[in-house]
């Protein structure tokens, strides 16, 4: 009804239209004609005249209609469904779907661009969909490892008669699977807020050396325990201006994966220089290094590339390292080789330049 609506208002206006153009034309045509003739015309010639007129400018009034329907039927209506065909599939969900662009000669770039805008937009609403189920999944499986450890463990508790020396061992087992499950549901919040931008740096000058040196000292139990010997070569005054407690979380998650992978007798090695507007932070160990496949991926949330460590981490530190780094304007990379060990590189302002831009 609505389409039979629409295509009878559009001949009444082509109608109107037609209607006052040849009428004026016809005027003027008439006017121009007894002038030239010297003659007026009759009445019952006038009269013939406007008959043809009028069935001109109905037939002429019909055509444009037919033409117009036809016209917006290949360079409106058909665009115009495949976009609300495509937009009604990603409203049920599905963000695969793709629209083909429309060929030039049938309607302008116009329809393009607003199709473009809306492949681009499907494409990254895609990768957020992913990354959403990736997210879910990966949590729903670092939590049923840490569960099932206190599960299982908490049932050998319910033993009778257990020897004290196995409940000291069961117990340590189910608070070393409680902290890690802690920790882990912390790191995910933080790197939820520091995503969200919830976290804003509290930009303060310090010196660098001081604390990296305390981060370093809070592992020292474990370097006594591997027997690791500590190399570091740290410049005096080096004053960064940035947010103290984020960069805390840097240092400690990088000297944490430094002993981590390195095996007893190892080395770890500090060093801190600066140069230009940049202090640059070097943190090496001789642990098991790894491939540059593994090393594409590191900073990735949840990804281990070493699962043999997989107990002592959920792969979310080098995540939130990543995202500290990148709201600090700073830089980081890594460099590392199998059997060799590795070495990540971070530079931090030692300027407030950039930083007040960016609050």
């Amino acid at each position: 009804m609505k389409r039979v609506f629409s295509t009878i208002s559009n001949f009444f206006i082509f109608f109107l239209l037609a209607a006052f153009v040849t009428t004026c034309c016809i005027l003027l045509f008439i006017s121009a004609l007894q002038g030239s003739l010297g003659r007026a015309f009759t009445r019952e010639e006038i009269t013939v005249a406007a008959k043809i007129t009028m069935l001109n400018v109905i037939l002429l009034s019909i055509g444009m209609t037919v033409m117009n329907h036809i016209r917006r039927k290949f360079t409106v209506e058909r665009p115009v469904k495949r976009i609300t065909d495509a937009t009604s599939k990603m409203i049920e969900g599905d963000f695969s779907v793709r629209i083909e662009p429309i060929a030039k000669f049938a309607t302008d770039d116009s329809f393009n661009e607003i199709i473009e805008c809306i492949n681009k937009m499907a494409e990254e609403l895609s990768g957020v969909e992913t990354l959403r189920t990736d997210f879910i999944a990966n949590v729903s499986h670092e939590m049923k490892t840490p569960l099932a450890v206190m599960q299982n463990y908490g049932t050998l508790l319910q033993v009778p008669n257990l020897p004290e020396e196995k409940r000291i061992e069961y117990a340590k087992a189910i608070t070393d699977a409680s902290r890690r499950l802690a920790d882990m549901m912390t790191n995910i919040l933080k790197l939820n807020r520091l995503e969200n931008q919830q976290i804003y740096p509290q930009i303060e000058k310090y010196d660098l050396g001081e604390q990296l040196c305390e981060s370093l000292l809070q592992y020292e139990s474990t370097w006594e325990r591997k027997n690791i010997e500590i190399e570091t070569d740290i410049a005096e005054n080096v004053i960064v201006s940035a947010d103290a407690e984020l960069l805390s979380l840097v240092w400690n998650n990088l000297f944490s994966n430094a002993f981590k992978f390195t095996e007893d007798g190892g080395k770890v090695t500090l060093t801190l220089t600066a140069k230009g507007e940049y202090a640059t932070v070097k943190i090496s160990d001789t642990g098991c290094g790894m491939s540059a496949d593994i090393g594409a991926h590191i900073f990735e949330k949840f990804y281990q590339g070493d699962t043999s460590h997989a107990t002592q981490g959920n792969g979310l530190g080098l995540a939130l390292v990543k995202r500290v780094v990148d709201i600090m304007q700073g830089e980081i990379g890594v460099e590392s080789a199998v059997g060799v060990g590795t070495t990540f590189t971070v530079k931090i302002r030692r300027t407030e330049y950039g930083l007040e831009e960016a609050r």
